[in-house]
């Protein structure tokens, strides 16, 4: 295993188990927060996999998934005000 790879398994464990805590739990706002450390750390976990096996290539999906991250809280924040106008009204 090399030092790319040890990063990886660290970041896993040091950044996926809070944002899957914040995610799952608490109001709206939190989620949303949640959600989107959970991206940034899934990328970089791509990215140190990577680098960790060598094959450039492997970039295109984080690539993909910070352009799909973005759309999803664009997404989820859209939906978020539309139901928080809604209980208003």
């Amino acid at each position: 295993m090399n030092l790319w790879l040890a990063c990886a398994i660290a970041l896993a464990a040091g950044g996926l188990i809070p944002a899957m805590f914040l995610a799952f739990r608490g109001n709206a706002v939190r989620r949303l927060v949640g959600l989107q450390l959970a991206g940034a750390v899934t990328v970089l976990l791509l990215v140190l996999v990577s680098l960790g096996e060598g094959q450039s290539s492997y970039l295109i999906v984080p690539l993909v998934a910070v352009l799909l991250s973005f759309a999803g809280t664009l997404v989820f924040t859209r939906l978020f005000a539309s139901g928080v106008r809604d209980q208003d009204g």
